[in-house]
């Protein structure tokens, strides 16, 4: 199945915080996305590995994605070397995305810088024919290079190098986000018992800075709410009414 869009993050909910709008924005335009989740969030102060894949498949109806894996890399100790970059170029060779959804080049939590920087880095060496991968049946996998790799912004702010416009996918965007009950703070009446530790992201308060955040963003470009991105690469239009 090849793939418009692919959106590769470290934890099980990066992506439903940094681009999901993104995401429900290009399928309406037609695009065929999916999500690709690095590991299963084991080290997460709250909820279980398991608990945290089934959040993740109830997300991913939510949005009406394509598809979604889970790479199984080990959450807080995965490395952007060799081994972890032949474990994602499979991924990438088999969906042949065009464009690549990335985590923050730098944010609070190490993961996210760090994954970001494999997943651009593993982008680039899916493109050499000289790296051999082998699919699920043991087929070699043509090399395949994504034409762009952006990176959202989650945690820490970072001045987005373009912003998209998900006005009309906001509230979708939190329902999916919501789906993680174990992470999030879900306003209603008949929320799972929350015995466990709170952690940065369990608050309600988390919840009012993400839609600041995303307040934030579409005020950049005169619409209610956006999601940003940054590019290790200089951007560039042949067509200027992409601005219009």
């Amino acid at each position: 199945m090849k793939l418009d869009i692919l959106a590769i993050a470290a934890h099980p909910d990066d992506v439903e915080l940094g681009c999901a709008g993104t995401l429900l924005a290009q399928m309406a335009l037609g695009k065929k996305v999916g999500i690709l989740d690095l590991t299963q969030g084991e080290l997460g102060t709250r909820g279980t590995p398991e608990g945290r894949l089934r959040e993740a498949d109830n997300a991913a109806r939510i949005l009406g994605i394509e598809v979604r894996d889970n790479a199984g890399l080990a959450d807080g100790f995965f490395k952007n070397d060799e081994a972890h970059q032949r474990a994602i170029i499979p991924y990438i060779r088999k969906y042949q995305p065009d464009i690549v959804l990335a985590n923050a080049i730098d944010d609070r939590h190490p993961d996210h810088g760090r994954g970001g920087q494999l997943i651009l880095e593993s982008c680039f060496y899916s493109g050499l024919r000289m790296v051999e991968t082998q699919d699920e049946v043991g087929n070699t996998q043509e090399a395949w290079r994504p034409k762009n790799v952006f990176h959202m912004i989650q945690d820490r702010y970072i001045k987005p190098d373009f912003v998209v416009d998900i006005t009309p996918f906001f509230e979708k965007k939190i329902a999916a986000m919501l789906a993680f009950e174990s992470q999030f703070f879900v306003p209603t009446e008949n929320r799972m018992d929350d015995s466990e530790p709170q952690s940065y992201i369990s608050s309600p308060e988390f919840l009012d800075f993400i839609r600041a955040r995303a307040e934030e963003m579409g005020h950049a470009i005169g619409v209610k709410y956006g999601e940003g991105f940054t590019s290790k690469r200089q951007l560039g239009v042949g067509d200027l009414s992409v601005f219009c």
